[in-house]
């Protein structure tokens, strides 16, 4: 009988995705009938709208969770089919955003990834050319959202999954999407690995084993990682210097544990060989990137330095403002007064258009904004996205929240006021 592996957080309530397949049917079943169910235990179905039998999938799982007592929250998502992930990674996107929305704080996720998935996951990312970090796969447990990821079924071949859901008398969903060999697991999955186990009938045990490894591996490395980013950074930069002189290997490591604490998308063996060609022997006066995933590595001034790529401001962007409430920006910040319930009179806020002049504390005459960031040190991505504050009559009051006209600082200091910008 199959019984999940224990986890350190054993007193949390537990969240099972239901798929209505049978590998999360048998996890559910498996926990309502645990003793875990007594911290608490519900289930979430993400309807992707994708399969004309959604709406079925749909109300078996609510059939499934009302004969086992469990509540089932459905949460229906948009797939986003032009993201550039391909259909299977747009749908795991969708799914996995779901999830973290419904999460609750210090609430454990379960999912029922298993022994077979493992073994599938590893051969992927081996013909991806991936690292110790990538081999490792999937791992048992990891922190998500506002609470915790945890895979109990991962030491599991799938044809012990099968053996619980007969005996149990489960029925479960089959997914013809499953046969569709143009997804490169399902081809894993139904031609390659049974080729495999033919000659190697413990080949999945092999190469989850060899993931486990791999996993050992780079978490050993990233403790020394840490160390080094812990005595380089700031979180948003390093130093071209000091990484340009890393071993090949050791820099790789550096830039990939770099990307995945600031939480951007996994960097790309290609990212990583161009960083060290193009943009590591870059001249200073130079602004060289690299692009991936909505995200982007840029040197500037002798630093690499990690954005976010939210999307551009329109060029006609501009929005009236009294101060009373946030106002959302086009990339999706907010900016706000705070101290004072409004401004005394309404002001226009938009993008940097150039030309622009303003008036800094201290100073008789005016300066060009332009000159003013590059002496202040803003980043080019930053100045893209800088809110300015106008008056009625176009005198420039503030960009952004540190760089403010004389009458404007002034006004915010008479009110004990201030701007702040909170971050997408």
């Amino acid at each position: 009988m199959l019984s999940p592996r224990p986890f350190d957080n054993a007193n949390s309530p537990i969240l099972v995705a239901l798929s209505g397949g049978l590998d999360s049917s048998v996890l559910l079943h498996v926990l309502a009938h645990s003793p875990l169910r007594e911290n608490g235990l519900r289930a979430i179905h993400v309807h992707h709208g994708l399969h004309p039998d959604a709406d079925a999938w749909a109300a078996h799982c609510e059939a499934f969770c009302v004969a086992l007592d469990v509540p089932l929250t459905v949460v229906r998502v948009d797939v986003d089919r032009a993201s550039g992930l391909g259909l299977e990674g747009a749908a795991r996107d969708s799914r996995h955003a779901a999830f973290k929305s419904e999460l609750r704080d210090g609430e454990i996720l379960a999912l029922a990834h298993h022994r077979d998935d493992q073994a599938e996951t590893f051969l992927l990312r081996a013909l991806r050319g991936s690292g110790p970090e990538g081999l490792g796969a999937m791992r048992p447990w990891r922190a998500f959202g506002r609470g915790w990821l945890w895979r109990p079924l991962l030491a599991q071949p799938r044809e012990a999954l099968h053996e619980y859901a007969t005996a149990h008398g489960l029925n479960w969903i089959e997914d013809p999407s499953n046969a569709d060999e143009r997804f490169d697991r399902n081809f894993l999955r139904n031609s390659v690995m049974p080729l495999l186990r033919g000659r190697w009938p413990h080949a999945d045990a092999s190469f989850a084993r060899s993931a486990e490894l791999s996993a050992e591996t780079a978490d050993a490395f990233a403790h020394i990682d840490d160390a080094t980013l812990d005595s380089l950074l700031g979180d948003d930069h390093l130093p071209c210097d000091v990484v340009r002189a890393m071993p090949a290997d050791a820099r790789a490591r550096l830039l990939r544990r770099w990307i995945a604490r600031i939480g951007l998308p996994p960097l790309p063996a290609d990212g990583v060989r161009r960083i060290g060609s193009e943009l590591l022997p870059a001249a200073e006066d130079r602004v060289p990137h690299y692009d991936w995933s909505g995200a982007r590595i840029v040197q500037w001034r002798g630093r690499l330095h990690a954005v976010r790529q939210n999307d551009e401001w329109p060029v006609d962007w501009q929005c009236a403002w009294d101060g009373s409430s946030p106002l959302p920006l086009p990339d999706g910040s907010t900016l706000a007064l705070e101290g004072a319930p409004r401004f005394d009179a309404t002001v226009r806020v938009r993008a940097r258009v150039g030309g622009e002049r303003i008036v800094l504390p201290g100073r008789t005459h005016s300066h060009a904004l332009k000159h003013v960031l590059q002496e202040r040190g803003l980043p080019p991505w930053e100045r893209a996205r800088l809110p300015l504050l106008f008056t009625a009559d176009g005198t420039l009051l503030a960009a952004g929240t540190d760089i403010l006209a004389a009458v404007f600082a002034d006004w915010l200091d008479r009110h004990n006021a201030r701007l702040r910008r909170s971050l997408a």
